[in-house]
């Protein structure tokens, strides 16, 4: 469903969000205090204003009540992103994603009314140390503690077998979740699917067992 968002702060998230925002098909309305950074995404969205978000009126003034959606992604300090996060709740909006540094930056965004913290650094972080020693791992997500989503490359000794064959369900404690073969992806994947050069498994589990498939 296609929907208006007001991205706030456009640093490389921000700037990143709005497009993939746009790209998706919704409306995004970008502000900046910077007109620099206004003007640079200003082709790229539905609208681009140069605006200070820590003030009530200003985002007032923007039209900031009329949104549902919003995502706060200020990184340079706390305190703006705090306070544009507090205004955006008092005129209203009912979603306000916040990026935050820290777990006490976070803490305090969702005191003042963020329904959702996200922590980037940290999240690509993580993603980066499970795929840094894992040859065969092409993507991590973080599910909960110590379990996650993660897409693999099936070493060749998987190539030419079944996933029944390879029954990784019982050997590892990971469920396969999708297959993607080039183009094509097959949710919930058949167990008599046999493998073949170039795909990789988007697979479910524990950490512990996620990590023991680089045994293989």
């Amino acid at each position: 469903m296609k929907q208006s968002v007001l991205v706030i702060g456009l640093g490389r998230f921000g700037s990143s969000a709005a497009r993939e925002l746009m790209a998706l098909g919704h409306e995004v309305l970008a502000v900046d205090r910077d007109e620099v950074a206004v003007n640079d995404i200003a082709r790229d969205v539905t609208h681009a204003v140069q605006a200070d978000a820590t003030d009530a009126k200003a985002l007032q003034a923007i039209g900031a009540a009329d949104f549902t959606h919003a995502i706060v992604a200020i990184s340079s300090e706390a305190e703006p992103s705090i306070f544009a996060t507090m205004a955006l709740r008092t005129l209203g909006v009912q979603n306000v994603i916040a990026k935050a540094g820290t777990s006490l930056h976070g803490a305090i965004l969702e005191r003042v009314g963020a329904t959702r913290v996200v922590y980037p650094e940290r999240e690509m972080g993580a993603r980066v140390a499970h795929a840094f020693t894992a040859s065969h791992v092409v993507d991590y997500l973080d599910v909960a503690p110590d379990f996650g989503i993660v897409r693999f490359r099936p070493p060749q000794p998987w190539i030419g077998r079944s996933l029944r064959d390879l029954d990784v369900q019982t050997r590892f404690q990971v469920t396969p979740i999708a297959l993607r073969r080039g183009k094509d992806v097959t949710v919930n994947p058949h167990r008599d699917m046999v493998l073949e050069p170039e795909d990789e498994l988007v697979l479910i589990g524990p950490d512990a067992g996620l990590d023991r498939l680089e045994t293989e």
